[in-house]
């Protein structure tokens, strides 16, 4: 059957995902804006934190041995655990690739793979298969990501007095929002190498990025003579893809019933730790007295296992609940997508992770920013000192945190927040329309894929 743009749902795309919440995420929402563009979809995915076939019938799914036996490993804090996930992840997706090329002959369009997924493409360069990296972050991080790597020794050791002096060429950005430090001597070699070795697209055809091109232009542009390959900006993804059902955690539609009930635009949505971070209890007891403080209605997503020492709420502090009534309401998981359209909705308390970030400048929603690590640090000093949407939460005290919120929710400050958002919003929809960087850049990635040659594999034309 013919499909827009000329693809075939005959030829068909092997995704490979990173298995985390901020990486799988925007993965699927790839798989979907490609299939409705005419290809069919194969997730090859590790054992750990699988994605549930049920929320994608369109999809063909295959598991990859892992080895990876504790499933509450912290993956994201052990280069060992990395290291060894990729290792063991091989040679099971090497015999799976020659099975389905040996299968389905020339039916294999490209394999897209997350970068942090690095044994993709050595595996595919071996068999003469065509590779795409995707970069579920943005441009700018990877930009100062790369600069830190390579001037590792000059920027290190980095004293305090420095923290705050601008990094030259990377306006707005101080030395205190790296996203990583590598202050430590001890480990600073072996964490370089594995951002080096995660960031080297070695034979990839292309690179897709969940990014907009009128956001980051400079900084997509200095990454395209860098790589030297095409560069495809398509998002944000969640706009285009035809899916919600991306979470790894079951969420909570019970909170949309109060949401109904309030005003327009009152209502903050909490959502402080994301899919990964943990809070300690004296945070979590501020962060609650502050949202108490502010006298303003809230959404909490309190993540269970978030809060260290606590399985779910139960270090709340005594007297909060009676205190704030039916002014908050607490889940362990939301539907994100669909608080931040809410109308109701009108600030994000955010880790400032990409997709979150998407989500919110999507609907026009200014935010309270409280980045943890990575690439949140940098998302978050764009969005408080460049995009101007967003507000900084410097202190976890529970007075700051009640005048920050009152700062987004009402007030002129918060009139000229959210019209800014709305701006941001308008911008974003309009690089999804027809003539828009987005839209243009899907119509050429699907061109890029339907064109890749045929390859063998083993010296047999597949």
């Amino acid at each position: 059957m013919e499909m827009e743009n000329g693809a075939q749902r005959r030829s068909y795309v092997i995704l490979v995902p990173y298995p985390f919440q901020g990486h799988m995420t925007p993965m699927l929402q790839l798989g979907h804006i490609l299939y409705s563009r005419g290809f069919s979809i194969v997730v090859a995915h590790t054992e750990l934190n699988a994605p549930r076939p049920s929320d994608h019938p369109e999809f063909a799914f295959h598991s990859l041995a892992d080895g990876m036996n504790e499933k509450k490993i912290e993956l994201t804090k052990k280069l060992e655990a990395i290291y060894a996930m990729v290792e063991n992840c091989r040679v099971p997706f090497r015999d799976y690739l020659v099975k389905q090329v040996e299968e389905k002959g020339d039916q294999l369009a490209c394999i897209i793979y997350d970068n942090l997924m690095f044994f993709v493409d050595p595996v595919a360069s071996q068999l003469h298969l065509p590779t795409i990296v995707l970069r579920p972050f943005n441009a700018v991080y990877l930009q100062i990501l790369l600069h830190i790597l390579e001037n590792t020794d000059t920027i290190f050791p980095l004293k305090e007095s420095r923290l705050q002096d601008p990094i030259p060429e990377f306006h707005p950005l101080r030395y205190r929002d790296m996203p990583f430090n590598f202050a430590n001597p001890d480990v600073r070699e072996a964490v370089r190498q594995f951002f080096l070795t995660t960031h080297d697209i070695r034979s990839s055809e292309a690179i897709i990025w969940n990014t907009v091109e009128d956001l980051e232009h400079s900084w997509l542009s200095r990454l395209q003579e860098r790589y030297k390959v095409p560069i495809f900006p398509i998002g944000p993804m969640h706009k285009i893809a035809s899916t919600r059902k991306t979470s790894l955690i079951e969420e909570d539609e019970s909170c949309f019933p109060w949401l109904d009930k309030q005003a327009p635009q009152s209502v903050l949505y909490v959502s402080t730790a994301g899919s990964i971070a943990e809070t300690n209890e004296t945070d979590f007891a501020e962060i609650a007295w502050g949202l108490a403080g502010s006298g303003r209605p809230f959404l909490w997503v309190v993540r269970p296992g978030s809060i260290q020492g606590s399985e779910w709420t139960e270090r709340l502090p005594e007297g909060f609940e009676a205190r704030v009534g039916d002014t908050g309401r607490i889940v362990k998981w939301a539907p994100q997508k669909e608080v931040l359209a809410h109308g109701s909705v009108g600030g994000f308390w955010s880790h400032c992770g990409w997709n979150s970030t998407l989500e919110s400048l999507g609907e026009g929603v200014p935010m309270i920013c409280r980045p943890h690590f990575a690439d949140q640090l940098v998302n978050a000093r764009f969005l408080v000192q460049e995009w101007k949407v967003g507000v900084g939460l410097e202190e976890l005290e529970r007075g700051a945190i009640a005048e920050t919120v009152r700062r987004v929710m009402v007030g002129e400050e918060s009139e000229e927040l959210r019209k800014r958002a709305m701006e941001m919003k308008r911008k974003l929809e309009a690089s999804l329309q027809k003539d828009g960087h987005s839209h243009r850049a899907l119509d050429k990635l699907v061109h890029f894929i339907s064109s890749l040659p045929v390859s063998s594999i083993n010296g047999v034309t597949p």
